[in-house]
């Protein structure tokens, strides 16, 4: 069970494994793009070329869904972002239960954006937890976990593609253990919890009175989606990829130190490299590509 780019290593993991797949369940297909065509989502795609049976319902807490999946004889499920909340009755159908794949070392970073969250709070380490699903959401006991360092200048989306390979490789670790009965489960502890919430445009403008290690995680956490953005000279910009500079200075948060690299300065001294950008209505380039055709002089600010 399960439904974007995420979740599709772990379906072919499984196939190429040897696993007998009874069936795929993923949301409907969307309307996407101009023209508003009904897409597939990714999963359905891999299960079609797998030629694996798919189920579409646009709710699970139905007697009709349930015993679709009761007439299988389904030993587990396994659930990687499949975006829908699974009633109780559901989860005790298979065998042993639902097992989810969730990106993050539980119970930090519940909810539905856990690889984002984690960079933009700056945290140096995260991974995947394989939990034994409850009925709440990502509350279920923990049954083993893989770990991973987050690298200083990795974004959002370099992390996401990392631990979607990781759930796969976790879960072909799980389900002999699961079978034979040799996990043993780990409540989670509530008090240590945080929640991850979607992300919205709210969180895009980049406040150069913060700090720029601040500034650098917020520019990786929003990467590819939905994109930090700043403003100078009365333009626009998204700012994609960012490093930190060790150039100091005394000069206000905002102001360009220098163009080559361009660098700005931030709260307490610190400074920040733009390495790429976009401009409303333009392509996605490197900074100084952009600088070639834009005129921003040391001196000037960004708000």
């Amino acid at each position: 069970m399960g439904t974007p780019d995420f979740a599709v290593p772990t379906l072919t993991a499984l196939f190429e494994a040897g696993h007998e797949i009874a069936a795929v369940f993923t949301q409907p297909d969307k309307p996407k793009g101009r023209g508003y065509t009904l897409t597939p989502p990714p999963v359905k795609e891999e299960a079609q070329r797998l030629a694996i049976p798919v189920y579409q319902p646009t709710t699970v807490k139905t007697d009709e869904v349930r015993e679709q999946i009761a007439a299988m004889n389904a030993d587990v499920a396994v659930v990687v972002a499949y975006g829908k909340i699974l009633p109780k009755a559901l989860l005790d159908t298979p065998k042993f239960g639902c097992i989810n794949l969730h990106a993050s070392l539980l119970p930090k970073y519940r909810g539905a954006a856990p690889i984002q969250w984690a960079v933009l709070r700056g945290e140096r380490q995260t991974g995947v937890t394989a939990m034994q699903m409850g009925a709440g959401l990502d509350i279920g006991d923990m049954l083993m976990k893989a770990v991973t360092d987050i690298g200083e200048n990795e974004t959002a989306g370099e992390l996401h593609d990392r631990l979607s390979q990781m759930s796969a490789e976790l879960i072909l670790k799980v389900l002999p253990k699961l079978s034979e009965g040799t996990l043993t489960a780990e409540k989670q502890d509530d008090s240590l919890s945080s929640y991850a919430s979607m992300l919205d445009k709210s969180l895009c403008a980049i406040r150069f009175s913060a700090a720029a290690q601040e500034i650098h995680n917020q520019v990786r956490g929003l990467c590819p989606w939905p994109v930090a953005t700043a403003e100078i000279g009365g333009r626009k910009l998204k700012i994609y990829k960012t490093r930190l500079s060790d150039m100091k200075t005394d000069c206000p948060s905002g102001t360009v130190i220098s163009v080559s690299p361009l660098t700005v300065a931030c709260a307490d001294g610190t400074s920040l490299e733009i390495l790429e950008l976009q401009q409303e209505g333009k392509k996605r380039m490197t900074a100084q590509q952009y600088l070639m055709g834009n005129r921003i002089e040391v001196g000037s600010r960004f708000s």
